[in-house]
């Protein structure tokens, strides 16, 4: 087979053509963007954005795998001994299971493969274009060119772009070039069309990383037509083959099982003094597949394919399937506020202004349609009745500053839409904090396109990052002046502040009473704080620059950020989301603890944990160890971390690094810990947890890739709902597990067992026939294990302690209940051989009934028969044990929810149905099976499952009455009052199971 080729079209040289020049070539618009449909037909026109090569699931290394394994090896032996013998019938059963066996594996693993590349597509970056007029977020494969793109920090740019609009961009461009530096690109014209890649500083390319500022860009080219293509990069393809811990789990069970496969083989031929003989062979052989489960892989990769199915039905998206083992045993879950617990849906709803008092603003929304009243100073922390509305444009020159600076140091955008079918709706785009802003600037007449208009322009720009919480941007006035605006976190900018106004004088905190003045400020911040609202501070300065500075690429950012004047408090209030709470009081069932690390004011942080139940209501939080701001917890040492009785559950003004810190602490307390991220720089804590979730809607790329679970819609409820789909998966791949092995069990107690008995020419008599382990194998007990692989949640699911994070599929209740079913199930069916050999046969063996039929061997083949059928409906009973590991399985309650799962009860009931004719077609049942018809030995049969289902009742019975509860015996009422109460009883919530 040759190696594949892409031909390259040239190049067209986007660098040297101007912005108008590249909006015409692709017929597009910088503000509107393309139309949907336009969009549509252009991917028809251009092709998906993503690179060809990977070539997807190849479905001959599927095929390979079905066939390069022990089990294959084994029966292909199996086969060789038949055929050596002139047993075609036998050896044509066995070759026509390798085969069967080889195409349900295949078919399994196939669609789990396509299933899992669609999903490593859906979780691939995404990009934020301008389409009718809205900003939104697509997969990259969807975007084409003439799309309005648009790139902010942290964010892995989706396509080739040419440049329109850029604030301090600067991109990391090693992938492409192998220049480790940033590189900052600009908007100038270049003329050279062979410029090298490098330095056509006002293009972005596909893969790159955004490290700093923000720009828009029009797409040049998507696919392999980027330069990422042309050198046909794989980069962007996620690794198909990753085994996961339970994989290798497995793995090392089926290298055990192999190994007692051996040991078995080699206890045949020492009962038969190692004389080698086809019968002996033949039985060697059937003792070894009766310990092999041959379903067991294509079982666990299809529930891992469902599992991960399911997941994205509920909005999250599994990039690494190891993640999805690692949620059952989840224990903390560390989340943001903002956009995650609340519904990011921003308001400015009050202002306070030193000598202006408190302002009310009212609307809501995006809809810049509201009205803003001045109510003066709070009396004992109540607003005035009485209150002035202040006109639009109107206002004192204090409060029209601040107005300024919520306009300006903002890089939201607000318009209302053209698209008829927006019918003129109101559009935002951008950080919904700074929309929130930008919609107050509009209700007060000062909205920042008509500041603009009037002749302010921007100069440089200092981006808000999470390290310092703030952002600053510098800007020339109408007059000619240059002024200084300021927004951030109260403590970072007043920091940052030498001097407040008050309406119209300005007050030196140089030399002065500071701390009276921070004392004011953090009472009217408490007020706002409180109320659950989100509290941002404005400032501004006059700015005068050194002769011969730069102003664009020559300042420094704490130079700008000094001496500053502080002008005001901001309150905005984001609603909590609807279901947070229900989803927070459902941890505490499940035994998970929830924390909140936001950047928000302590009060703003603890009363929106209070509204979603993280802490009580009720709960005094000052000076309360639950409710921490990030600098007391960072000033912590490891050792007075681990002294406390428990971690803090809400930490404000927090940072990147305090979140490392925080899953530091967990896991030195032997917790396994879950952490919400977005940004850049929660990248090291996204990777330090144990299952790190990144937001996709709000999230940069950066983040994305660093995550293993990506949340499409940014709800907290949705991690709760994850986790419960990891316990199930869990839970039932325990079941099929259990199921599967304790089969196995009975047909080894069986055989072995079976060894005992001697024909008239002194070789062992099979119990059960090699083709009928098989069948037992392969099509009585894979299909409802099948089931119970999709079986849904158990009620108690998430009323269930965390899985230890050490503990594997074999528990030590798992183990014993294998056995004990196991040897159940073997001990009755071999029971039933010898009641109809010696009960009704007079121990009669026959001779050579291993290998056909003769009149002597009528009592063997009947008891042969009879072991077949009792064995079939044992297992199959078993299945309704398996469904759960304590709780009564044949109770009318639990076998109406049998409706919930049509695979399990269609595979019983068909598994019950095939009985009859394996058993009653002449020729099929004593050529093949080596068995013969049934009469009263039903009888026998029936008893036995009678006797099984009774004993796995009462065996459930004990351990129900000797064991711990596997479900908690706490509720949401109960840590709340915990939490109230503060008892130190540790930090660990994991009970230990028997």
């Amino acid at each position: 087979m040759g190696k594949r080729t892409i031909d390259l079209e040239p190049e067209t040289p986007f660098h040297t053509f101007t912005v108008e020049q590249t909006v015409q070539h692709y017929s597009t618009s910088i503000l509107e963007g393309l139309s949907s449909a336009e969009a549509a037909a252009r991917l028809k026109k251009y092709g998906s954005n993503e690179l060809q090569g990977n070539g997807g699931v190849k479905w001959y290394k599927v095929l390979w795998r079905q066939i390069a394994n022990a089990l294959v090896v084994i029966l292909l032996i199996a086969t060789a001994l038949a055929f050596a013998t002139k047993d075609f019938a036998e050896g044509g059963v066995i070759l026509f299971i390798i085969i069967m066996n080889a195409a349900i594996g295949f078919w399994q693993e196939f669609n789990a493969e396509q299933t899992m590349e669609a999903l490593r597509n859906m979780s691939s970056p995404t990009s934020q274009v301008i389409r009718d007029e809205t900003r939104m977020t697509i997969p990259n494969n969807q975007a084409v060119p003439g799309d309005i793109m648009i790139f902010d920090d942290g964010d892995v740019i989706g396509a080739d772009c040419r440049l329109f609009e850029i604030f301090n961009l600067e991109t990391d461009e090693a992938l492409l070039t192998g220049e480790s530096l940033p590189v900052q690109k600009n908007l100038d014209l270049i003329e050279n069309a062979d410029q090298d890649l490098g330095d056509r500083l006002n293009m972005v390319f596909s893969s790159t990383t955004v490290v700093k500022g923000r720009a828009k860009g029009i797409v040049t080219g998507t696919g392999m037509k980027t330069q990422i293509g042309k050198i046909a990069t794989t980069l962007m393809n996620v690794e198909s083959n990753e085994q996961t811990p339970l994989q290798k789990r497995l793995n090392r069970m089926a290298y055990f099982v192999f190994l007692a496969a051996i040991i078995l083989v080699i206890i045949v031929f020492a009962v038969h003094s190692f004389k080698y003989s086809s019968e002996v062979a033949i039985y060697a052989i059937s003792v070894s597949i009766a310990i092999i489960p041959e379903g067991l892989v294509a079982v666990v990769t299809l529930t891992m394919a469902f599992g991960v199915s399911r997941m994205a039905e509920v909005k999250a998206i599994v990039r690494r399937l190891s993640s999805l083992e690692s949620l059952g045993a989840v224990t903390n879950i560390c989340s943001d506020k903002t956009g995650t617990l609340t519904q990011s849906k921003m308001v400015a709803v009050r202002m306070w202004l030193p000598g202006g008092g408190f302002h009310r603003i009212t609307g809501t929304g995006f809809v810049p349609e509201g009205d803003i009243y001045r109510q003066g100073e709070t009396a004992e922390g109540e607003f005035h009745e009485h209150e002035e509305q202040i006109p639009v444009g109107g206002g004192t020159d204090h409060y029209l500053t601040a107005i300024q600076a919520a306009a300006l140091c903002n890089m939201s955008e607000l318009r209302r839409t053209q698209n008829p079918q927006a019918h003129g709706e109101w559009a935002a785009i951008g950080d919904p904090t700074e929309i929130a802003l930008q919609v107050l600037a509009y209700k007060a007449g000062l909205a920042k396109p008509d500041l603009i208009a009037q002749g302010f322009h921007l100069i440089a720009e200092f981006p808000f990052d999470s390290s310092v919480k703030r952002m600053s941007v510098l800007f020339e006035t109408p007059a000619g002046n240059k002024l200084i605006f300021m927004k951030g976190a109260t403590e970072r900018v007043i920091g940052c502040c030498n001097f407040w106004r008050e309406g119209e004088d300005e007050h030196s905190l140089v030399g002065g009473d500071r701390a009276s003045f921070e004392a004011m400020i953090t009472e009217k911040m408490d007020a706002l704080a409180e109320r659950g609202l989100r509290v941002l501070t404005l400032a501004y300065r006059k700015f005068e620059a050194l002769p011969n500075v730069d102003l664009v690429n020559g300042l420094q950012r704490d130079d700008i950020e000094s001496n500053m004047v502080f002008l005001g408090l901001v309150g905005i209030y984001d609603p909590p989301r609807a279901e947070s709470r229900p989803a927070v009081l459902k941890c505490y069932e499940a035994g998970i603890r929830v924390h909140m690390l936001t950047g928000d004011h302590p009060s703003t942080a603890a009363a929106i944990a209070k509204e979603v139940a993280i802490i009580p209501e009720d709960l005094n939080v000052s000076n309360n160890p639950l409710v921490m701001t990030a600098q007391k917890f960072d000033s912590l040492t490891d050792e007075e971390v681990d002294q406390l009785v428990e971690l803090p559950r809400v930490v404000a003004r927090c940072s990147p690094n305090t979140k490392v810190k925080m899953i530091a602490a967990l896991h030195r307390r032997n917790l396994f810990a879950a952490m919400t991220g977005d940004g850049v720089n929660d990248s090291p804590s996204l990777k330090a947890a144990n299952v790190g979730i990144a937001m996709g809607q709000s999230g940069s790329d950066v983040a994305k890739q660093a995550a293993d679970i990506v949340l499409t819609d940014d709800n907290f409820a949705t991690i709760v709902q994850a986790i419960a789909e990891g316990r199930r998966m869990f839970a039932n791949i325990q079941k099929f597990v259990q199921h599967l092995m304790s089969a196995n069990v009975a047909e080894i107690v069986v055989l072995i067992v079976g060894l005992a008995f001697k024909d008239n020419d002194g070789n062992a008599v099979f119990p059960m026939s090699a083709v009928e382990i098989l069948f037992l194998n392969m099509i009585t007990s894979s299909p409802p294990a099948m089931g119970l692989g999709l079986e849904p949640a158990s009620e108690s699911n998430m009323r269930e302690p965390p899985r230890s994070a050490k503990q594997g599929l074999f528990s030590f209740e798992v183990i014993m209940d294998t056995f004990v079913y196991g040897l159940a199930m073997g001990v009755l069916s071999f029971a039933n051989f010898c009641i109809v050999i010696f009960g009704h046969n007079n121990g009669d063996l026959g001779s050579g009934c291993n290998g056909h039929y003769s009149p002597s061997c009528d009592g063997v083949f009947r008891g042969r028969a009879t072991a077949y059928a009792c064995l079939t409906l044992l297992i199959l009973a078993h299945v309704i044990n398996c469904r759960a590991l304590r709780e009564p399985g044949w109770t009318r309650k639990n076998l109406a929810t049998l409706k919930y799962n049509k695979m399990l009860w269609l595979s019983v009931v068909v598994g019950t149905i095939l009985v009859f004719p394996i058993i009653y077609i002449p020729g099929l049942n004593q050529n093949v099976f080596k068995h013969s018809s049934l009469r009263y030995e039903w009888g026998y049969v029936i008893a036995a499952v009678i006797i099984f289902i009774g004993f796995a009742e009462g065996y459930k019975f004990i351990k129900r009455r000797l064991m711990k509860p596997l479900s908690l015996q706490t509720d949401a009422a109960k840590e709340m009052e915990r939490m109230r109460t503060f008892a130190p009883d540790g930090d660990s919530v994991i009970e230990s199971k028997m």
